[in-house]
């Protein structure tokens, strides 16, 4: 950061052009993002220049709480409004600013649908726009799709595969009840579209669908039945979660999204509600951190919809609705700047009302009750004082809301590998789907640490960094996580755990040594903590790097057994590099090369080194 020209110079140098400007302190640190249709006039708004240059007394107090903070300032100019719009939303994700609203990146959702070009047609799912023009879909579906749709299948005697309706004859399907055989000509065209039409109810309608899960429970449970009475209970749970109950109905045919937001202290929710064919199809949810605010005035609505809804709509959709109502009033600017982008994105209006009455203002209400009773269970989770509990130990900037911990792995230099683990407290469990391990190339621990966390802060622009990295090591690799996020502009909080020396060694396999924990206080001073094992701070960090840990030497084994396997083709006479790729790239892996005939290894090298290879792994 360039500290040469003053914050005073900086703002007399402003543009009046649109783009995206970014505020930090004194340190360094990114404070904000944000963007203007005139960078000059925005910008200067934040400040008064009389007698001397100080935040502007209009400022609610989180702003105000920024600007006197600000010691520095850039930007980036941008053709227009939208393209700023689209940067600051991007840039906020991967940099995660101190004093900007932090949403999760909001997930694909899935979507049922169904061709109705097919004869038959069948349901499925899918989180993509399909290719065809009479294709019908329904959602999207935070949870219970698959639910959903394996429960239509039972009860309903559609086609139940994809290959069935190719067959020329009819299958087991159809012996157990569950197909009417199209493929044999037992159903006609007209027929089957009934029984569609009944499939379809069980979508629009889910007290139906979950009407005829409750019964068959009871039946399953009357027989004794108890596993597979289980099964549906928890069937029914999971299609329950993603439904608000409500009798509200358009009377209409439109599909209408609505956005709510609710807040409490530090924590604030957004509630999302869809509205298919004039009937409340699903809903979902997602939890913001936010810093604590003084009073109702200085809580950021018009931010937290602005985000939310450019997040959610960023990408393809399969329904785009008509209208989005909003719980919240908004500027007509704010408005206006989100139809444009909107507008802008599907290449048709989309309607952003605040509705004052009527049934579409009951919407609005409901989904507002729901984000206040979100939050209420939420702030009565007796679990989440750990979170808590760390962010005050370890002087944390945020709550750790998702943790990743990284571990590496090697054996006398062969197989080097890092192991990245995620924790998810939504989840209140490991993400294992947001694994990741990493082959690395340095010879040395801290070397390969240094690359394994530079791969991962290079990715943060793809998958936006986390609120907490936990670093398996001592106060060296501390500094070194702290040298890298820095590198990149992040803010993030990092702990590092590692195990008391005793004669020079750290006896982790024999358990003589306990763990020491590492932090960098408020000061930025590095501080070293030694807790009582029974501590459940401890332990909570402990369980996350010997996941780590494990997942870096399963990773290790494996590419230790492959790295095995290629010294032992090496040593095969006549066999080199060029050789052994050409005869992975046919086999696919070593233990079907071994397990190859003479034959099969004649087709991909000469006869001599077929005759080597089988003759070596014969007498192996």
């Amino acid at each position: 950061m360039n500290f040469e020209i003053s914050l005073e110079e900086k703002l007399k140098q402003l543009p009046s052009s649109a783009g995206v400007y970014q505020y930090f302190d004194a340190s360094g640190h990114l404070l904000y993002i944000g963007k203007a249709k005139n960078l000059k006039n925005r910008v200067k708004s934040y400040f008064k220049f009389t007698p001397n240059l100080q935040a502007a007394p209009d400022l609610s107090p989180r702003i105000y709480k920024m600007i006197c903070e600000t010691k520095a300032l850039e930007w980036i100019v941008l053709p227009n409004e939208n393209e700023a719009l689209i940067l600051e939303n991007s840039l906020i994700k991967q940099l995660k600013p101190k004093y900007n609203v932090l949403l999760r990146d909001d997930k694909t959702y899935p979507y049922i649908f169904v061709d109705l070009n097919e004869d038959f047609p069948r349901l499925e799912i899918t989180r993509k726009i399909e290719k065809g023009k009479n294709i019908k879909y329904f959602g999207p579906y935070s949870s219970g799709a698959k639910d959903i749709l394996d429960t239509i299948y039972e009860i309903v005697p559609l086609v139940q595969k994809k290959s069935c309706i190719n067959g020329k004859k009819a299958c087991l399907f159809h012996q157990i009840g569950k197909c009417l055989a199209p493929c044999e000509g037992k159903i006609t065209k007209e027929e089957y579209k009934k029984i569609l039409d009944e499939a379809l109810l069980y979508i629009y309608n889910k007290s139906k669908l979950l009407s005829k899960l409750e019964d068959k429970m009871n039946f399953y449970s009357s027989e004794f039945r108890f596993e597979e009475a289980l099964v549906l209970r928890d069937r029914i749970k999971t299609i329950e979660k993603s439904q608000i109950k409500s009798s509200i109905d358009l009377a209409s045919n439109e599909d209408i999204d609505i956005f709510s937001v609710a807040h409490k202290n530090e924590k604030a929710v957004v509630v999302k509600m869809f509205l298919r064919d004039g009937k409340i199809a699903s809903s979902s949810h997602d939890f913001i951190k936010i810093l604590t605010i003084e009073d109702e005035k200085s809580f950021d609505y018009s931010e937290i919809y602005k985000r939310a809804i450019i997040n959610y709509y960023k990408d393809d959709l399969p329904i785009v609705p008509k209208e989005i109502l909003i719980s919240d009033v908004l500027e007509n600017e704010d408005i206006e700047e989100l139809e444009e982008y909107l507008k802008n994105r599907f290449n048709k209006r989309v309607k952003i009302t605040n509705p004052k009455i009527d049934k579409k203002k009951t919407l609005c209400d409901v989904a507002k009750n729901n984000a206040f009773e979100l939050l209420r269970i939420e702030f009565s989770k007796e679990k989440s004082t750990i979170y808590s509990e760390i962010k005050e130990l370890f002087s944390l900037n945020t709550l750790p809301y998702i943790i990743e911990t990284f571990d590496n792995s090697h054996m006398m230099g062969q197989a080097r590998v890092g192991g990245m683990v995620v924790y998810k407290e939504e989840l209140e469990n490991f993400s294992k789907q947001d694994y990741r391990h990493y082959n690395l190339e340095s010879l040395d621990e801290y070397s390969q640490m240094r690359e394994l966390l530079s791969k991962r802060a290079e990715s943060f622009i793809k998958n936006p960094a986390p609120d907490l990295w936990i670093i398996d090591g001592g106060s060296t690799l501390l500094n070194l996580a702290f040298m890298i996020s820095q590198s990149v502009g992040i803010n993030l909080d990092i702990i590092a755990i590692s195990k008391e020396k005793i004669d020079a060694k750290a006896h982790r396999a024999k358990g003589k040594a306990n763990d020491i924990l590492h932090f960098r206080n408020k000061d930025g001073q590095i501080e070293s903590l030694k807790l009582l094992n029974s501590d459940k701070r401890l332990q909570f960090v402990q369980k996350l790097r010997d996941e780590a840990h494990r997942f870096a030497i399963s990773f290790h084994k494996k590419q230790k057994r492959k790295e095995d396997k290629e010294i032992s083709l090496h040593q095969i006479t006549g066999i080199g590099p060029a050789k052994i790729k050409k005869l992975l790239l046919y086999f696919g892996e070593f233990e079907k090369i071994k397990n190859a005939s003479f034959e099969e290894l004649k087709e991909v090298l000469n006869q001599k080194d077929a005759q080597n290879i089988v003759d070596y792994f014969q007498k192996d």
